[in-house]
């Protein structure tokens, strides 16, 4: 029996963006009825390096498929400008639950950013109003592509308004889209005003204010996945109805973390955990909502979720390099 490598490329190719969507909601839904196991996430620090690595293992049960996994991912903020490398890159080990046996060594850097805009996809279908077509992008990076990329699949999406500090890299994001959108560049109190927003920044001060955001208006907050970083003022927080992915993930490093560290923001204001409203046991969008608000900071059981797709269509095409890594 032989493991499967699967590069970015190979990756990329066999994760569907609509395939991955249904994948991840199908783990946020395990992990609320209890049918997933992800122990927290941990660090290594290396302060050193101005780095670290964090691991995310993972198993969940579906209606007719079950995975395990675990990501080893780094965070090195300063690789691009001292060795040219990238920020974040990740490898996913996906295993046979019942004979551990390693099924495949993927990239999963691509497999992260796929599941990280599914899980936006997944939100927006239950939180946003259903005729919603217009999307909201602050940040233009790579996430940002995939955002869109992931909420067309649940939205009809015709228009999109991208805001960057970087204009030239807002121009690149709109005419790389032009051809499936209406795309332009405009203003963050711009994109805020449409049907959906996705703020994909680091940032530690807040850039979007109350005051611009729409009446009923749906956010994926992406950035924060660390302490102390922080998108989303916290009037607007206050007021809206927030979904988060993980509590105990959301509370220590996602959008919330900061507010909710000074007490600014309590358990009483987080309204559910996605798979909550995935399974029906808390609401999604209902008439009386304004402003909603997913909370993001990325599950071990979505890598799983998603390196399911990858390795099943992968496998099944042929595709990727088999080796035999453990000599049997």
């Amino acid at each position: 029996m032989e493991t499967l490598l699967l590069d970015a490329d190979v990756v990329a190719s066999h994760t569907p963006m609509t395939a991955v969507v249904d994948a991840v909601e199908t783990a946020f839904a395990a992990h609320a009825r209890g049918d997933a196991v992800m122990p927290p996430k941990s660090y290594v620090d290396l302060p050193q390096y101005d780095g670290d690595f964090r691991s995310m293992p993972a198993y969940l049960q579906a209606a007719d498929w079950d995975a395990a996994g675990v990501k080893w991912v780094n965070s090195h903020p300063n690789n691009r400008a001292r060795y040219a490398l990238p920020t974040v890159m990740g490898t996913m080990i996906y295993s046979d639950p019942e004979t551990a046996f390693p099924l495949a060594i993927m990239d999963g850097t691509t497999l992260t950013t796929r599941r990280t805009g599914a899980a936006a996809a997944v939100a927006t279908d239950h939180l946003a109003v259903r005729d919603a077509s217009t999307l909201g992008l602050v940040g233009a990076g790579v996430q940002s592509h995939a955002q869109l990329d992931a909420i067309l699949t649940v939205r009809p999406i015709e228009t999109v308004v991208v805001a960057d500090a970087d204009a030239d890299r807002a121009r690149e994001f709109v005419e790389a889209v032009s051809d499936r959108v209406t795309a332009r560049v405009g203003s963050i109190p711009e994109a805020a005003a449409c049907d959906i927003l996705s703020t994909v920044t680091p940032v530690e001060e807040p850039i979007v204010d109350a005051d611009v955001v729409g009446e009923h208006t749906h956010v994926n907050a992406i950035g924060a996945d660390a302490a102390g970083k922080h998108e989303l003022a916290d009037d607007l927080l206050a007021a809206a109805k927030i979904v988060v992915d993980d509590r105990e993930q959301c509370t220590h490093s996602g959008e919330i973390n900061v507010p909710y560290r000074e007490g600014r923001l309590t358990d009483d204001d987080i309204h559910a955990t996605l798979g909550e409203v995935v399974v029906g046991e808390a609401t999604g969008r209902t008439d009386a909502d304004g402003v909603t608000v997913f909370d993001s900071t990325g599950l071990a059981i979505q890598d799983v979720a998603a390196a399911h797709v990858a390795y099943e269509r992968a496998a099944a095409a042929g595709a990727g390099v088999s080796f035999d890594l453990l000599g049997l």
